[in-house]
């Protein structure tokens, strides 16, 4: 019986959301380890995970000071994307004129490199917080248009029409209907926009910055420092993977009954 429990315990353990990725982490680190040794890679080209550990050890309270630039310009990026991408996917799925003249630019808007123009962005507001946060705005925008015009558009319409039978006005049908059928897909589009916010935020430190992970990882580069620049893209990853969770929680909160369905499903599979 004692074993039995043990044996569910470590089966549990191991489902665990959280564990896998752990385990499949470990190995790439051991194998890019075991690769250097191998093949003898020099230091200048790829450095040792061991280095890169003692850097975020020795480093850490600099890295962490760094991170909060980039963080913030996430943050105040991604809002800025929600905000505005969550009313223009509606204005786009609910007029056919609406989505004939937007939905096309953004569509062409995608096709411009934002590294191209984020020096005209350094330009216009100096080298200040604005244009990092105007980058990662620009990165996370349109996953959250396109998502959120499918989701919006996937509305069953016979729903609608009974709803407006039932003497429900407009904005009565679109709270009741539209706004909760579309949130799945609205929330996966800021899961998206929240990871790519991350990028647009650094792109913009690439640009021009004093302070900030992309400024440490441009310093990195020139003076050939790869330790601090591969612990600089380990902390991003670590923003990125925080700011996702965050999201997937808020996700839970507010759609609970589709997060259940899905890990159902999941767990099912």
């Amino acid at each position: 019986m004692a074993e039995a429990k043990s044996t569910s315990g470590l089966s549990k353990v191991l489902n665990a959301a959280w564990v896998r990725p752990f385990l499949f982490l470990v190995v790439i680190v051991a194998a890019w380890d075991l690769a250097i040794r191998l093949f003898h890679i020099p230091a200048y080209q790829i450095p040792s995970p061991g280095d890169v550990v003692a850097v975020l050890w020795s480093d850490w309270p600099e890295l962490l000071r760094q991170s909060w630039p980039t963080t913030y310009a996430t943050i105040c990026g991604f809002l800025l994307s929600a905000l505005f991408g969550i009313p223009v996917a509606m204005l786009i799925a609910g007029s056919k004129t609406v989505e004939s003249y937007v939905y096309p630019l953004l569509v062409f808007s995608q096709s411009v490199p934002k590294i191209a123009i984020a020096p005209l962005f350094v330009v216009w507001f100096g080298f200040g917080i604005i244009p990092k946060v105007i980058s990662a705005f620009l990165l996370g925008f349109f996953p959250v248009v396109v998502s959120a015009v499918q989701g919006f558009k996937s509305v069953d319409p016979d729903m609608v029409d009974l709803a407006r039978a039932m003497q429900g006005s407009r904005f009565k049908v679109f709270c009741a209907v539209n706004l909760p059928h579309a949130m799945p897909a609205i929330f996966s589009g800021l899961k998206v926009s929240v990871t790519l916010a991350v990028v647009g935020a650094v792109v913009g430190e690439f640009v021009g910055s004093n302070s900030g992970i992309g400024y440490v990882m441009q310093r990195s580069i020139g003076t050939f420092d790869l330790p601090t620049m591969f612990a600089a893209l380990v902390i991003l990853a670590l923003l990125g993977v925080i700011l996702f969770w965050i999201v997937d929680r808020i996700e839970r909160l507010v759609i609970p009954w589709h997060v259940s369905q899905r890990d159902d499903i999941s767990f099912a599979s």
